[in-house]
């Protein structure tokens, strides 16, 4: 599933990060920690790799 903000995108990066172990599981805040723990690698990396070009900066709640 792709990204539907840049905001996303950040958030699941940071999650691909920490589950690979190039960041610290504790270092993760908000949307990411939940990412980390709910997706798996390959979902993370999906998300993350979602082009940037016409994104919003946040996604509407709606």
């Amino acid at each position: 599933m792709p990204a539907k903000s840049k905001a996303q995108q950040m958030a699941a990066g940071a999650a691909l990060a920490a589950k690979r172990g190039e960041k610290k599981k504790s270092e993760l805040k908000g949307a990411s920690k939940g990412m980390e723990e709910s997706m798996t690698e390959k979902e993370l990396e999906e998300m993350a790799s979602t082009k940037r070009k016409g994104k919003k900066e946040h996604a509407s709640k709606s």
